[in-house]
Formats: structure tokens, sequence, C-alpha cells
């Protein structure tokens, strides 16, 4: 019994060395993680606005009444692929006309203020979630993360991580198209 207790340690340093090895494979999926909330409709949240920003709060009630699919993007100033993200965001709102709604997580107003007056500010509606409640009742593993929402206010399409490749424009394209009644 007493040699199994010498081994503890290196038997945790290897379940811990495995678990860091499959986190960091580079050929892993974030998006193979499925997402509850597709196909049912949007969560109940109901985010103040970011001190400092003329855009609206968002709601819930924000997302049921719309003409066509909305894009719902939590993102952060503090979060680096957002910064990334946010430039093609922005191209996306001007030249295809998409309707940007956004969740500003665990951020500080101001600190989000100040970033959406450098990088310009796309989003038609913007809640801030300092808490990271709102992030919770939308089950997101971290920023930055999209959804789709459809006209009927049901979630159907979830992308994690920045949308900046071609790969991550085509699919949000597909998804906003399939959602807007288009050709699959």
């Amino acid at each position: 019994m007493k040699r199994f207790f010498v081994f503890l340690p290196l038997l945790a340093a290897l379940g811990i060395g495995a678990a860091a090895l499959w986190g960091l494979d580079p050929d892993r999926d974030p998006n193979g993680i499925p997402s509850v909330l597709i196909g049912q409709p949007v969560p109940e949240f109901d985010l103040p606005a970011v001190a400092g920003l003329e855009t609206p709060a968002l709601a819930t009630a924000d997302l049921r009444k719309n003409e066509g699919p909305v894009l719902v993007n939590v993102f952060a100033s503090w979060c680096v692929p957002c910064r990334a993200e946010h430039v093609v965001l922005s191209r996306m709102v001007e030249e295809d006309g998409l309707i940007l709604m956004g969740i500003n997580y665990k951020d500080k107003p101001e600190d989000a203020a100040d970033w959406l007056d450098e990088l310009g500010n796309p989003y038609a509606r913007i809640g801030s979630d300092e808490s990271g409640r709102a992030g919770i009742e939308w089950g997101i593993s971290g920023v930055p993360e999209t959804f789709i929402v459809d006209a009927n206010g049901t979630v159907v399409f979830r992308y994690v991580g920045p949308i900046y490749t071609e790969k991550a424009m085509a699919a949000v394209r597909e998804a906003l198209s399939k959602a807007s009644g288009g050709p699959s």
C-alpha cells in the first residue's frame, strides 16, 4: 500500500500532462463542442448599455423582434483575438448589411468605450455584462464567441473563437443564409 502512495504524485503529474496535451492539440476544434442553445429560444437577460457609449442596451426582447437573423458577438476590450475579429465584423456590417449586437463580457465600461471609440462601433446594441451572468446564460466558454439568432428569437448557430479567417467567415455567411431562409 505504501508503494501506491509513492507513485501517486507521478500518476497525478501524468494525468495533468495528458490533459494539457489534449488542450493544446492544434487539431482540436473548439467549435466541435456542441451548444445546448442551438434550436432553443434566446436566454432571458437584460443588460444595461455600456457607460460612455451612445449605443442602446441589449435584452432578450431585442433579439425576438427582428425581420431577419442577427449576429450576437460576445467580446471584451482585453481580448486580443476580439481586436482581430472586430475589423471583419465591421466590414460584414458595412458590406453585407449584417445586424450586429454585442455583449461586452466582464469588461470595464470605460475600457470598452475607449476600445470602440478607437476601432469604430459596428454594433446596433451592446449590453454590458460586467458580472458575467449573461455569459453564463449563453453558455459561453470564453471570448470571442458569436451566435446567430433567427427572426423568431431562436439560436441557430454558434462560433467559438475569432471570426477572421476565410473559413470562419464562410461558416458564418452560410449560417446567416440558412437563418434567412436562403439556400443551404
